[in-house]
């Protein structure tokens, strides 16, 4: 996904298109096509790292709603050949912190997950799915009304996480710290 273009020196340089990419349009087509949602995954699994190797993905995605998706497979084990508690952990974060993105833009507001606490209920012996909705009017509420008068803002989202049985296996209550970029004072 890195094509290598001379800059204005005449230098070649590697430019790495994944960061470039309009996710907006990657987002519409994943709500409507199962290749486009892997055209998601795929760009989503450069742009966050940490989630390859363990496979964690968007499992569906809606207007409200998002489903994460961690498998249930070796690497992703404890002790008890159960999903580890810090992969089912991640894929509440992702679900929660990439449904807010979407929501609010990326380019606009700047996400910083402030905490993380976990209560896991039934043992993870399958694929887990983690499920976040949130609709317009919360983000109005939550998010966009009280950042008009302060400089950020701090939302809690909860995240339900099942089996493959429909299970409830555990929650996962995030704490997210948004800015709109125009006020954050410590840039990329």
């Amino acid at each position: 996904m890195a094509k290598i273009i001379p800059n204005e020196d005449g230098i070649a340089k590697r430019v790495n298109y994944l960061y470039d990419m309009n996710f907006e349009k990657y987002i519409a087509n994943a709500k409507s096509s199962s290749f486009g949602l892997w055209k998601l995954n795929f760009g989503l699994s450069y742009m966050i790292p940490f989630n390859k190797p363990h496979r964690i993905k968007i499992k569906s995605i809606a207007h409200d709603k998002v489903e994460t998706i961690i498998p249930y497979k070796r690497k992703n084990f404890n002790h008890i050949k159960g999903i580890h508690a810090c992969g089912m952990a991640t894929a509440a974060e992702f679900a929660s912190g990439f449904l807010l993105l979407t929501k609010l833009g990326a380019k606009q507001y700047r996400l910083i997950m402030e905490s993380l606490h976990m209560e896991y209920v039934y043992q993870a012996k399958t694929d887990i799915t983690a499920v976040f909705e949130i609709d317009d009017l919360w983000i109005a509420e939550h998010v966009k009304q009280p950042l008009e008068s302060q400089d950020a803002v701090m939302v809690k989202c909860e995240i339900k996480l099942y089996d493959t049985q429909n299970n409830h296996v555990a929650t996962g209550h995030t704490n997210w710290q948004i800015k709109d970029w125009k006020k954050v004072k410590t840039k990329l």
